[in-house]
């Protein structure tokens, strides 16, 4: 953001949560109100004092009662009308603040996986949780307080100055001298708290790393050194955040030394002017009236600032680019089985080196083409280019004769389906993890796609069928068992292009057998590219793609290849022999 002050910042929340501004005149209207009530309180305490309490002749207890009951009814009544506005802003903020998390978990959606990869996890679980939490805080508490507080001033003074107008004046140049202090203190406050979020997000981070890597930490013993970087970075946010909530406690120490300050010099000042007691004492609660929201606008300072500091960092996330956008008008592609062709594709990560240079071959619909080569060779990237995971720098792809970035999001996802290198499981049960290939899908349907793939006995040894839990990233299960799920998932959506990105190299021994079958059953009727990472899988596709540094080196059938003696002969005399993988 170009333009990263308090008040603007705020604002660009209201605008991007309308939510926040439904009612909102309405709410500032009854704050007015209840304000503008409780200035009968000094009014009618004026009056007791001078004309009943003080005059020579017998007090009125009738009228001194009327007028008591009077200022007790006003009290009440404001008092109600600015809590009912605070209730109303509190539902505002809430379902407004709740719809921008919303916003920004979305943006987060659309961006590409090299920004999330690139980015650390807890600083981006930060944008969605505790930086929209910092701005709740602010709105929840603070926000009708300086909505109403303008009024309540505007209020008090012109009550001032028709009760002594001296005085009056005396209260206006110290409020503006106070207040041009507190323009200062902004401005430190907000390079503090953009401090404090970005400690805040460095923690999050190492927590969430340190916590996921708990069985590395274990197995290596590194527990000590994991222990002191974990305490450093929550040290580092401790000191930030104490160092920024002790300048905050001065701040607001000197609104209470403002107000008491200011009452001194009222008394002394009315004393000598020969205010009557009634008029004086009345301009001391009308100070104090007006000092509560000076000290109010001081405390709302400081969760304004943590406030604008998160919502920058928020409105960053928002504004950021979307790398592989959704096409306006997409295109939908044909019914049937899907070819695919790249044409002279080169990509690179960030400013890097080429990782696929000039990489042309067409992939016909039905066919099973295997993709091999050594690690880095370039074989993972292919298959995120082929499923619009990541956008290629050079070249053309194009699925059917489609240009890749013409298919419509919606109908690439439900037609294309990617197995990645792990399966990730969400948390919940199996059933629920398959039904991310199709939301809709009954226990019947589930229990069928087993049977289709031949998987129903592995279901059966699970201690609950389909409703067996599979944990926090599916850390109940063994690597191969996740891929055993991600592959039904697969095979549930029914695509008509697949792309396989080493979906059996975690798979146990034992479920060999079964799985290369349940591949056989996959693959059947539709387009499949996959990365082999054991070359047996290669030795039955119709084709094999040979990568070697980033090129397409080799590409023909398993014979073919071996009968070449290229990179593709060595690779598998390698893997043959049981030395290298790939």
């Amino acid at each position: 953001m170009k333009d990263d002050r308090t008040l603007r910042v705020l604002r660009r929340a209201l605008r991007e949560a309308p939510v926040l501004r439904r009612g909102l005149g309405l709410t500032v209207l009854m704050a007015a109100a209840g304000t503008a009530i409780q200035v009968i309180v000094p009014v009618v305490m004026q009056q007791i004092i001078d004309d009943e309490l003080l005059t020579p002749a017998q007090i009125d207890l009738g009228s001194v009662g009327r007028k008591v009951l009077l200022a007790g009814v006003a009290l009440v009544l404001g008092t109600w009308i600015g809590r009912t506005a605070l209730l109303r802003l509190v539902l505002a903020s809430s379902t407004g603040l709740s719809d921008l998390r919303q916003m920004t978990f979305a943006h987060l959606l659309r961006r590409s996986v090299l920004h999330v990869d690139a980015e650390r996890r807890g600083s981006l679980v930060s944008r969605v949780t505790s930086d929209i939490a910092t701005l709740q805080g602010f709105m929840d508490w603070g926000g009708v307080g300086l909505l109403t507080s303008g009024s309540q001033v505007l209020l008090a003074l012109a009550a001032m100055y028709v009760y002594q107008w001296q005085l009056a004046v005396l209260v206006t140049v110290g409020i503006i001298m106070y207040s041009a202090l507190m323009v200062w203190f902004q401005r430190i406050l907000q390079r503090s708290y953009d401090r404090v979020r970005r400690r805040v997000a460095n923690s999050l981070s190492v927590l969430s790393e340190a916590i996921s890597a708990l069985p590395i930490v274990r197995a290596y013993g590194v527990e000590r050194a994991t222990k002191t970087r974990v305490a450093e970075a929550l040290e580092d946010r401790f000191q930030s955040e104490y160092k920024t909530m002790r300048f905050g406690n001065i701040l607001f120490s000197s609104a209470e030394l403002f107000a008491g300050v200011l009452m001194a010099a009222v008394v002394a000042m009315g004393l000598a002017v020969g205010t009557s007691p009634g008029r004086l004492l009345a301009f001391l609660f009308l100070v104090n009236l007006l000092t509560e929201p000076v000290q109010m606008v001081v405390e709302v300072l400081e969760t304004a600032q943590s406030a604008a500091s998160g919502m920058r960092r928020i409105l960053g996330e928002i504004d950021s680019e979307v790398e592989i956008p959704d096409p306006v008008d997409g295109r939908s592609l044909p019914l049937g089985a899907l070819d695919i062709a790249f044409d002279g594709v080169g990509f690179r990560y960030g400013d890097g080196p080429e990782v696929l240079t000039d990489v042309s071959v067409a992939v016909p619909a039905g066919s099973r083409v295997a993709v091999v080569g050594e690690t880095g060779s370039g074989k993972t990237t292919f298959a995120k280019l082929a499923v619009r995971l990541l956008e290629r720098n050079d070249g053309n792809i194009a699925i059917s004769g489609i240009p890749l970035e013409q298919i419509a999001f919606s109908d690439l996802r439900s037609r294309v389906a990617f197995v990645p290198q792990e399966g990730f499981l969400f948390e919940g049960t199996v059933a629920d993890n398959i039904r991310y290939g199709k939301p809709e899908a009954s226990e019947r349907e589930i229990r069928t796609a087993f049977i289709e793939l031949g998987l129903d006995e592995w279901l059966n040894r699970l201690p609950n069928g389909l409703s067996s839990l599979v944990g926090e990233r599916g850390g109940e299960m063994s690597a191969g068992e996740r891929q055993l799920v991600a592959l039904v998932r697969a095979w549930i959506s029914t695509p008509d292009l697949l792309v396989l990105d080493e979906a059996t190299s975690a798979v146990d021994p034992a479920l060999d057998v079964q799985l290369r079958r349940a591949m056989e059953r996959l693959t059947a009727g539709r387009t499949a590219v996959t990365i082999a990472h054991r070359l047996a899988t290669a030795e039955a596709s119709d084709e094999i793609l040979v990568f070697d540094r980033g090129r397409l080196a080799e590409r023909g059938t398993h014979t073919d290849l071996l009968e070449a003696e290229g990179v593709y002969a060595g690779l598998h005399a390698d893997w043959a022999s049981g030395t290298k993988s790939v």
